[in-house]
């Protein structure tokens, strides 16, 4: 294989120019030039191509109500389904000069990515694998933040059958010697930082599985060099015999829970059509899209948004990569690039909201949606505001592909999640299993199927641990362990985690409730609501709160008697915040959760 001159340095600053693939440009589709000196099909082509390929896993996919949805929507799930193959490699057949990625970094440097070049990467990825032993049913991990290799090494590892761990670059050399016994781990792919290769190698010692470690550039000794493995590669052919069942388990995550060892969530080789829903019918994805979603590739939301269902619906993935969030930035980003469709946690979107929205041009932005964290209405209102668009949201797990959605046919109401998707039997149930009343707080549940059969997307269970498995799926229910309610209309209203519901007085107070209204008041960046110990209480509430710059200099006791007040007239009287304490930053998951385990743990 060529040298394709795709070695990574975080120094440079220059325009990467395309790849040499002429062999890939042979298209008798009609083309025009586009930004970077890519090739891609007309709107026309690029349409019809992508009603083809949704056709091939829908019967149907234009819907324009719920009922029309529920009762036609059914995904066609072909026998040993490979998304490297069946999707990546179609599209690169069918449109090899269409866009795929365009990446960008920090540093000034960027590359569009063709389908035809995404399958040649990946190719070489999967013989590279091949070529140091590793094969269909191996444990590989894979700590490379947003960087462009990540999507050519995972589907290199689907094209061989093996298992895929997209792993945060912040954990720890004990972390990663957890997750690497944990899940017999036999390889570890990782940037060209020296930092994360010395976390590695401290933990490799108390790792007898790992056999390989693989770094993007310029590795120490011992270590496999990841573009020379693809420059070096023999040709790959796709294997005659299917490498994969579609019940092989295709990703595995660690999850972050708040007590014990983080849990491993298995995935199958058919979850990817489980996101069909997530990129066509919530971010509304289509064939010309430029889809951005701000997430780490160590977090599971990088299935949800910058790679399953956005290819399968034709839609390119852009993908800034970058070390530390700059509203700003983002902004001038989705100005320059012309981003369609962008979606975030709310904490993204509440730094966003504090700019002059009215100075960036933003007017190719079609869609803004979000997930990860109920959206305070303030935040939604701000957004309205400064691009004239509506964010919608969705509610899913790691577990899960969404499971509510505010739907195109659905009008979004700020704070609301939508509505149930109706390929989950989804519920709200009281602690006796029966269903909730509108306006009722209940667990969200998934009601499994009668005939035995599992839904597309909800995950096989907890790798090594059916214990925990049990605890979550049992007595034909899976549960969330997240608490809603139901509106009169249908559209459900995130109130917390289980163990996050506070009990004062006799009121069940949900945190996000008192956060909405708490975030309503011009000093408050972010907010996170805990439940304190009270002898006469029970609990009460209690406000952490990163307060404006402007603000800083005003915390003290009249300020807190301010929102407490504020708090009283926005909301009922009894939920206000009996204590408050300011704070520069509220500590967070990797995937920008706040962590009120850690808040609570922090007060006792």
């Amino acid at each position: 294989m060529p040298n394709l001159g795709l070695s990574y340095d975080k120094n440079q600053s220059q325009h990467i120019t395309a790849l040499n693939l002429s062999h890939f440009c042979d298209s008798v589709y009609t083309s025009e030039h586009f930004h970077g000196n890519i090739l891609v099909n007309s709107l026309d082509t690029a349409f019809f191509l992508t009603t083809t390929m949704i056709e091939r896993y829908l019967k149907t996919s234009d819907f324009s109500s719920t009922e029309e949805f529920a009762k036609g929507f059914h995904t066609q799930v072909p026998d040993n389904f490979n998304f490297a193959y069946d999707i990546v490699d179609e599209w690169a057949t069918q449109a090899p000069n269409k866009r795929a990625l365009c990446w960008v970094n920090e540093h000034g440097r960027h590359h569009d990515f063709t389908f035809g070049e995404i399958k040649q990467l990946s190719d070489a990825a999967a013989s590279f694998f091949q070529s140091i032993g590793i094969g269909r049913g191996d444990m590989v991990m894979l700590m490379l933040k947003r960087r462009y290799e990540f999507w050519i090494a995972i589907l290199g590892l689907h094209k061989i059958g093996a298992v895929a761990i997209p792993a945060t670059h912040l954990l720890t050399p004990k972390d990663i010697e957890y997750r690497c016994n944990a899940a017999d781990i036999c390889a570890i792919i990782c940037t060209e930082e020296h930092e994360m290769q010395d976390k590695i190698n401290a933990a490799i010692p108390q790792c007898p599985t790992v056999k390989h470690r693989v770094a993007i550039d310029a590795p120490e000794d011992g270590w496999h060099d990841f573009h020379r493995g693809l420059q070096e590669a023999a040709p790959f052919m796709r294997p005659s015999a299917p490498v994969n069942s579609n019940d092989d388990i295709m990703l595995l995550y660690f999850t972050s829970g708040t007590t014990g060892n983080p849990k491993m969530v298995t995935h199958n080789y058919a979850y990817p059509l489980g996101h069909i829903v997530t990129a066509k019918y919530w971010q509304q994805l289509h064939e010309d899209s430029l889809h951005l979603t701000v997430a780490d590739t160590g977090w599971a939301k990088v299935a949800w948004g910058k790679l399953y269902g956005q290819w399968i619906i034709g839609a390119a993935i852009f993908v800034y990569d970058h070390e530390r969030f700059d509203a700003a930035t983002m902004l001038r980003l989705i100005q320059d690039y012309r981003i369609t469709s962008f979606c975030a946690p709310p904490t993204v979107y509440r730094f966003m909201v504090r700019e002059d929205l009215s100075s960036y041009d933003l007017s190719a932005l079609e869609h803004a949606t979000t997930a990860g964290e109920a959206l305070n209405p303030s935040v939604f209102e701000a957004f309205q505001k400064g691009t004239g668009l509506k964010m919608t949201e969705a509610f899913g797990q790691t577990e899960t592909t969404p499971l509510i959605v505010t739907f195109p046919w659905v009008e979004p109401r700020p704070g609301s999640m939508g509505i149930p998707n109706p390929i989950y039997n989804l519920d709200i149930i009281r602690p006796d299993g029966s269903s909730a009343g509108v306006g009722e707080k209940g667990e969200i549940v998934i009601r499994m199927p009668e005939d035995g059969s599992h839904p597309l997307g909800l995950f096989r269970g907890y790798y090594r641990d059916e214990a925990m498995t049990r605890q979550v799926l049992h007595d034909g229910l899976y549960h969330t362990c997240d608490v809603a309610y139901r509106d009169e209309d249908g559209y459900c209203w995130f109130v917390g985690r289980t163990d996050d519901i506070i009990k004062s007085s006799g009121y069940r107070i949900g945190p996000f409730e008192v956060e909405s209204a708490v975030m309503t008041h011009p000093s408050v960046v972010e907010c996170a609501i805990t439940g304190v110990p009270d002898d006469i209480r029970g609990m009460v509430v209690k406000a952490t709160i990163v307060l404006a710059p402007e603000y800083k200099e005003k915390a003290g006791p009249d300020l807190v008697r301010e929102i407490q007040q504020h708090v009283k007239r926005v909301t009922a009287p009894y939920k206000y915040p009996r204590l408050i304490e300011f704070v520069d930053a509220l500590p967070k998951t990797i995937s920008g959760k706040i962590r009120r385990v850690e808040i609570r743990q922090n007060a006792q």
